[in-house]
């Protein structure tokens, strides 16, 4: 497995960091990809391979100014990935950073938070 992995941000996908060396991993911009599971499937694949053997505490921000249907559930599989590693014994800190007056990040932020085992804190930016 590589220990990092890199997406270019365009119009419709977000840019997406995983640096295990750095303890950096982030997902950010805009997510409306045309086919969301093609989009999120290389990302979920390095996910899996990094469970397997995880940082001892893995620090995730999610800062996405907009994503559509499709992105909302493959967002939901990256948190359940995180939420598995947590299983092992491992620290997970997600930050889910949401635009000030964005009432519908704000909620998504909140309901992922509710229905998930995991600590996602909810930040304004």
């Amino acid at each position: 497995m590589e220990d990092r992995f890199y997406l270019t941000p365009t119009s419709e996908t977000p840019e997406v960091v995983f640096d295990r060396a750095k303890n950096e991993f982030k997902i950010s911009g805009k997510s409306m990809p045309e086919n969301a599971l093609d989009f999120y499937a290389p990302i979920l694949n390095w996910l899996e391979h990094y469970k397997a053997s995880p940082n001892n505490q893995t620090h995730f921000d999610i800062t996405l100014d907009y994503f559509n249907s499709g992105s909302v559930k493959q967002v939901f599989k990256i948190l359940c990935l995180l939420e598995e590693i947590t299983e092992q014994g491992k620290t997970v800190e997600v930050f889910w950073h949401y635009k000030k007056g964005d009432e519908l990040m704000l909620m998504k932020g909140l309901e992922f938070d509710k229905f998930l085992d995991l600590t996602i804190e909810v930040k304004e930016r």
